[in-house]
């Protein structure tokens, strides 16, 4: 009979043993994932304000200026810019990249696809309001002072909410699903209000005065003669 117990003592130690390990396991795997996604979203944060300059599509200093496959950004695309970085690497790139890793690790720490989705989309925002507000420095201030700023805010709110969004579905996901439906519709309407800002700012940096300006800016530009 004592045998018999020491047994059933032993078995259940054994069991709780296993469980407790493969807890304590799963939860610093689970840490070390969360680390990673966070350390990819530091990485992207880098990549967005190390952006220094703009050039006509296909300038730069050969490191990667040249850089045209992929999907182009809006704003980029459409005044056929490159974005470069301070050592003249294509930023476009470097961002599609650093977001690349992002999506890889976050998805591995659990984090929903659609949530990826917003925070990625809050990225490639601000990175077009930096692009547009380096266009209109290069033309010397054609946006209104309040409409420029009104711009920036409204880019940096977004980003923030979205940033907000993906850090809360990494570290509390139970938690996050209680909201994320009002969350996500919100963050729809705040992402079609920017986007308005940002084609009422395109519109007229687009103007057939600025485009020649604009032109003859980036043409003329001490960096690129």
């Amino acid at each position: 009979m004592a045998e018999l117990i020491d047994l059933v003592y032993t078995t259940a130690g054994g069991i709780v043993g296993a469980a407790v390990t493969t807890y304590l396991s799963r939860n610093h795997e689970r840490r070390h994932l969360r680390a990673e996604v966070q350390q990819r979203l530091q990485r992207v944060a880098a990549v967005r304000a190390g952006v220094r300059d703009i050039a006509p599509r296909g300038a730069g200093n050969g490191r990667g200026g040249r850089y045209v496959a992929g999907k182009r950004l809006l704003v980029s695309d459409h005044f056929r810019l490159s974005v470069l970085l301070e050592d003249g690497m294509d930023a476009e790139r470097a961002l599609r990249e650093a977001l690349d890793g992002l999506v890889v690790s976050a998805l591995s720490a659990g984090v929903p696809r659609r949530v990826l989705d917003f925070a990625g989309g809050g990225e490639e925002q601000a990175f077009q309001g930096e692009v547009l507000r380096l266009i209109d420095s290069r033309l010397g201030g054609a946006l209104d002072e309040a409409s420029l700023d009104a711009l920036v805010t409204a880019g940096d709110d977004y980003l923030e909410a979205t940033t907000q969004l993906l850090l809360q579905a990494l570290w509390h996901p139970w938690r996050s699903r209680l909201r994320m439906r009002a969350r996500l519709r919100a963050l729809r309407a705040q992402a079609k209000a920017l986007h308005r800002r940002q084609q009422a700012a395109m519109a007229i940096l687009a103007g057939p005065e600025h485009t020649h300006a604009l032109d003859q800016a980036l043409t003329l530009s001490p960096d690129r003669a």
